[in-house]
């Protein structure tokens, strides 16, 4: 054990568990981990870590792509048949792979044009967890929403909290406006057959967990469950690791922006229509995008038809997307931006907002859905714009550049509303809180039942 697990350890002893209770042994489910190609990846790398921290014990039980969890959180493996993976996604398995009838299920779903992973996992999650009965106080399912995970904790052997980080009936609807022909519109109708199940699985939970209040409402229009069992716990930044650093010089003219796939909700094309019309008053400005690159879609068009693609005058691509960085990579490129924006159309919470507000870094975001309530009030912690609005992006994006003395004003206010009010400690706690309601309420119900 290093110096500091023995610390940590030290005060866990002396201070309980945050929570003002004993210990908790919670099962975290995740059916797609990775923290470098979403938010759910990140929701449970650092929710795990920190619960942990105040003590509990917590068990990770992940599907691919396998969760990256810190020092302290075992990781269970749960594996699919990885459908999905590169460099050959959508491949039909070898004869030898399947193992039983939930293999066969996920790959007829994938042949068909479904997205089977979150029935799929869940149905191995409750097979799981019923060998397991006793090992856990409470299981924690992270937006599988799977028929699996029904029954109660009868079946699950612990009551069960969901995590509903925002309907993906949303990107559904996103998807479906942005489809230009029938064929399109019939796949994706197809590959979003699985929300039809959320929606079941979601009305007949006991306690539903959401990371803000946008989010909360969602759920509650899409979804169909009861405002009354939908409860906010706001997630946050890693601000120990994202804070500023004077000793990382400043890029002029970079922008940067996290986008894990060219979809309509994320809105980068707006991004780049907006950093073209930046560029005729500041040539220096340039977007680094941390993610895939897309090869076709409207992205990839946009970016050619601005002439975004080739090196300029300074020799840089104007519009550069990294992948596969690592966690100190990804600070200092936040670090090193003059901005940071989020362009999306729609998010339920937006950790790349504050994240970067937690490195001091000045944030231009549009309004959709939650941002707001994370990037807070336009001109005070952040410079806010419509969705869908490149015009209004551009013209805040040019201001932001052009004023030094605001770029550090909204920078240090930024930091400041992240760690009074979005901090993963503090949502840890909240979320402990909630797995002793459930806990409680499991216990009241089996005696007067």
């Amino acid at each position: 054990m290093t110096a500091e697990a023995i610390r940590d350890a030290a005060a866990r002893s002396r201070q309980g568990t945050g929570d003002g209770d004993r210990p908790l042994r919670i099962a975290l489910l995740s059916y797609k981990g990775n923290p470098f190609c979403g938010g759910q990846g990140v929701y449970v790398r650092h929710l795990s870590r920190e619960l942990a921290r105040l003590g509990h014990r917590v068990e990770v039980i992940g599907a691919q792509p396998y969760p990256v969890l810190d020092e302290g959180v075992p990781l269970t493996e749960l594996p699919s048949l990885d459908l999905y993976r590169q460099p050959d996604p959508f491949r039909t398995p070898g004869r030898g792979e399947y193992r039983d009838w939930v293999d066969a299920l996920e790959v007829a779903t994938m042949w068909t044009g479904g997205f089977p992973e979150p029935l799929t996992f869940s149905l191995r999650a409750r097979r799981h967890l019923a060998a397991r009965r006793g090992d856990f106080d409470v299981v924690h399912d992270n937006q599988t929403l799977g028929y699996g995970l029904l029954g109660g904790p009868g079946v699950l052997g612990a009551p069960l909290v969901t995590t509903v980080h925002h309907p993906i009936t949303v990107d559904r609807q996103l998807d479906l406006a942005a489809a230009t022909t029938l064929r399109r519109r019939l796949s994706v109708r197809r590959w979003y057959g699985f929300t039809r199940m959320q929606r079941r699985v979601a009305r007949r939970l006991p306690s539903v967990l959401t990371v803000s209040g946008t989010s909360r409402q969602e759920i509650v229009d899409h979804l169909g469950v009861d405002a009354g069992r939908v409860h906010v716990v706001h997630i946050g930044a890693d601000t120990e690791r994202f804070a500023p650093d004077p000793a990382v010089p400043e890029v002029p003219g970079r922008i940067v922006t996290t986008s894990s796939a060219d979809v309509p909700l994320k809105g980068l094309v707006h991004l780049v229509e907006a950093l073209a019309k930046v560029r005729t008053e500041h040539p220096e400005a340039h977007v680094v995008v941390v993610g895939r690159r897309a090869e076709r879609g409207p992205v990839a068009r946009a970016v050619e038809r601005f002439g975004l693609n080739e090196p300029d005058h300074t020799g840089r691509v104007p519009v550069e997307f990294v992948k596969g960085i690592s966690d100190e990579e990804l600070v200092d490129l936040v670090r090193g931006a003059q901005i940071a924006c989020v362009p999306s159309l729609y998010e339920g919470f937006s950790l790349p907002a504050a994240e970067a507000m937690a490195t001091g870094t000045p944030l231009v975001a549009t309004t959709g859905g939650a941002i707001p309530e994370v990037a807070g009030p336009d001109g005070e912690t952040s410079l806010a714009v419509p969705p869908q609005d490149p015009g209004a992006l551009a013209a805040a994006l040019t201001r932001l550049l052009s004023d030094a003395p605001l770029r550090a004003r909204l920078g240090r206010a930024g930091r400041a509303r992240v760690l009074s009010r979005f901090t993963w400690r503090q949502a840890a706690i909240g979320t402990a809180e909630h797995y002793r309601d459930a806990i409680a309420h499991s216990t009241t119900g089996r005696r007067t039942g």
